[in-house]
């Protein structure tokens, strides 16, 4: 018993005749005779009479029909989660991301990607940068996007976009009548930063001192929504990437373009040897096509 001759039996309960069954299932109306005279040989019994030409299910078809139509349903679930795997509509990701982004870009981006995805399913976890990189290189997840300068695309990954930074201040701050941010702008301000750990802030202590400008490093935090925050709170001003900054949704902090630009990439890491899920290609270029429609001037393709 083969599925093929369940197809040609189930098409012609319902079709009623050889000839519509046939074209339900594309194949020649002899095809179709000889898949249901296999099928009759392969249970024992009859299931149809044929009279003058036509066919006339038996008892016993009636019953097997039945039982046909449940199995073939759970076939027919199967080849449609094929075809959804196939064209990219079902799937599993594994996402490790940065807190900067993980808090703010990532979800929306993820959440877009789903609205024509319903059989997806996205999981996101966040770790640093430093785990992230851990985590790729042990095959612990199927992407990562972390705060890394990737100079050229390497087998571990690429850079996926640069992100300008910009000026955070405070609602009614002085320079909020600004429309460009410069580093002699902010001397003597209060500072909120990253820790010196992080590149970006050993980026925005470098352009300072290059311009002789002093500020003062009161408030430090790892996390840029957190430091948003800060600078809601009155802390002091900041210098944050585009991408916090966009989704940031406090309503006491003003954004401004900081010149000269310093930017910090953001990239994209894939594990060389664990198996790559079809829906990672496609759901990497829209992350970054998302990126560039949603931030417009705040970033630059790779």
């Amino acid at each position: 018993m083969k599925i093929r001759q369940l197809e040609a039996f189930r098409a012609v309960m319902l079709h009623q005749t050889v000839t519509q069954a046939s074209e339900v299932l594309h194949i020649s109306q002899p095809a179709t005779t000889r898949l249901l005279a296999d099928l009759e040989r392969s249970l024992k019994f009859r299931l149809f009479d044929r009279v003058k030409g036509r066919l006339y299910p038996t008892v016993e078809a009636q019953a097997l029909f039945e039982e046909v139509q449940r199995s073939l349903a759970g076939v027919d679930r199967i080849a449609r989660a094929a075809d959804e795997i196939r064209n990219l509509q079902r799937g599993t990701l594994h996402i490790a991301a940065a807190p900067a982004l993980a808090l703010s870009f990532l979800p929306h981006a993820i959440a877009d990607y789903l609205k024509t995805r319903p059989e997806a399913h996205v999981s996101m976890a966040m770790h640093s940068t430093r785990s992230i990189v851990d985590m790729v290189m042990g095959q612990r997840c199927d992407v990562g996007f972390a705060r890394l300068s990737l100079n050229r695309t390497t087998s571990h990954g690429e850079r996926l976009v640069a992100a300008k930074m910009v000026c955070a201040l405070p609602a009614g701050h002085r320079l909020c009548s600004h429309d460009v941010i410069g580093p002699a702008d902010l001397a003597g301000e209060r500072f909120v930063a990253h820790p010196r750990s992080v590149e970006a802030r050993l980026q925005i202590d470098a352009l300072l001192a290059a311009h002789g400008v002093e500020v003062k490093m009161q408030m430090e935090s790892q996390i840029s929504y957190a430091i948003c925050s800060f600078v809601e709170a009155g802390a002091g001003v900041a210098v944050i990437d585009a991408f916090s900054a966009w989704s940031y949704r406090g309503a006491g902090v003003v954004f401004k373009p900081f010149e000269p630009a310093i930017l910090t990439d953001t990239a994209v890491l894939t594990p060389s040897q664990r198996p790559t899920p079809l829906l990672l290609k496609s759901f990497v270029a829209h992350v970054r096509r998302y990126a560039l429609d949603t931030l417009g001037d705040g970033v630059v393709a790779n």
